[in-house]
């Protein structure tokens, strides 16, 4: 078995070079129209943020003191580039297995020179674990459009890196509010550059988890009480300062965030909210999952989406899709071969059994420029993309001569005929 995945990785690789160069911003053609890249030249650097003063969840015992220290996170920020910058570049990451180490080709010209003007910021949250390349695609997408965005390295959640599940517990939300402050404080070209007075956070499983908690849904009694199982339950009460209605966590909500997406945001299937908590989100929110998802559990994300009820939010749901719904970039090409590590390949860290990763990524890049234009930038016009009739297959194709939709067509705004197969988007308003 493991000669044939190396033959199919060798195969893949002499295929195309495409897909050998483990492209991140492919856009296909039956992309949604919102999905294109903007006309912004982009550009890319890295940059190290150190809060030093956090409390050290990995070292912090319950009969002793809470340890504290510099908590370091890594990031990769991207935005608009002066016009005339020469784009393209490569990133180098590593797989799921933390070990191989791997090319990714995108848009992004590292270090150019900061476009004039000020762009909304949005900070992208990984999984558990991730790094900050694992949403690359769509930091590049929104950077071409005119935002800033900023995607770190959390300590204890990344694939080198992987530490007790509690610091990512306790720390993700607050990573979140630092990546926020840090960036309000740039200085030079990019701090100038950067509008965190109107920012998004866009969280993928447990950076899901934290960009509600961030958002406003403070953790219920049963998150910061329980007692098992033991990996949920960080020493001395850390949780209790996230927990809802704590002036801890009523300090940590920031009016500077306009809007909210959670993609497969984990913790509601495990009672770390309740409906109570969930209530108190009100920023603009946008839930994406898939309708198989086994780790978030899809009927618990549905009842994040019910329970926001201080809001106006949307679910988008990818039938028949698994936990890696539209967030993973694509699976680089060594990530086809099994890893000895890990006894399996990295390429499912990735990729869903049904649907095609790019075709997720164009989708999902689609509707966050939609949201994020609406609720960032003030474009009316951008609702128009997010008023739909939710389910897909009950849209009505109808079109002019020129093939153009008319008045009678009530299929999705933005897609062509026949390709948001598979697709629902559901609107709730606040108060329902």
């Amino acid at each position: 078995m493991r000669h044939l995945h190396l033959a199919a990785a060798a195969a893949l690789i002499a295929a195309g070079p495409a897909l050998a160069q483990n492209r991140i911003d492919l856009i296909r053609p039956d992309a949604p129209e919102l999905a294109a890249h903007g006309s912004e030249p982009i550009g890319v650097r890295n940059i190290e943020f150190t809060d030093p003063d956090r409390i050290d969840v990995t070292v912090t015992t319950e009969t002793g003191t809470e340890t504290r220290g510099p908590r370091r996170l890594t990031a990769e920020i991207w935005y608009p580039a002066a016009q005339g910058t020469q784009t393209g570049g490569t990133y180098t990451t590593l797989l799921r297995d933390g070990e191989t180490e791997v090319a990714l080709a995108g848009r992004a010209a590292r270090d150019a020179q900061v476009a004039d003007g000020e762009y909304p910021l949005v900070i992208l949250s990984h999984g558990y674990p991730g790094n900050r390349m694992l949403m690359s695609h769509l930091a590049e997408n929104l950077a071409s459009k005119g935002y800033v965005v900023v995607s770190a390295d959390h300590p204890e959640s990344t694939y080198d890196d992987m530490g007790l599940f509690t610091s990512t517990l306790v720390n993700r939300a607050v990573d979140q509010r630092f990546l926020l402050d840090s960036m309000a404080g740039l200085e030079g070209d990019l701090g100038a550059a950067t509008d965190a007075d109107n920012a998004a956070v866009i969280g993928y499983s447990m950076g899901g988890y934290g960009a509600l908690i961030f958002g406003g849904a403070g953790l219920s009694k049963t998150a910061v009480e329980r007692a098992e199982p033991e990996r949920f339950v960080p020493p001395k009460g850390l949780l209790d300062r996230l927990a809802s209605g704590s002036a801890e966590h009523d300090a940590l909500v920031d009016p500077r965030i306009k809007a909210v997406v959670a993609i497969a945001p984990w913790g509601r299937q495990h009672e770390f909210w309740d409906a109570g908590g969930l209530a108190k989100i009100t920023k603009p929110l946008m839930l994406v999952a898939g309708s198989d998802d086994d780790v978030s559990v899809y009927d618990a994300i549905r009842d994040i989406f019910a329970q926001t009820t201080g809001t106006t939010r949307h679910l988008l749901t990818f039938e028949y899709a698994n936990h890696n719904a539209a967030a993973p970039m694509p699976a680089p090409a060594e990530a086809w071969q099994m890893s000895q590590k890990l006894g399996w390949a990295p390429f499912e860290h990735y990729a869903d059994p049904v649907w095609d990763t790019v075709r997720m990524n164009n989708v999902l890049q689609h509707f966050a420029t939609a949201f994020l234009d609406l609720h960032l930038k003030g474009d009316a016009a951008a609702g128009e993309y997010l008023d739909l009739v939710p389910d897909a297959a009950d849209g009505v194709w109808s079109a002019d001569a020129e093939g153009n939709p008319d008045e009678a067509n009530t299929y999705w705004k933005g897609f062509a005929n026949r390709t948001a197969k598979g697709l629902s988007f559901e609107t709730r308003e606040a108060g329902k």
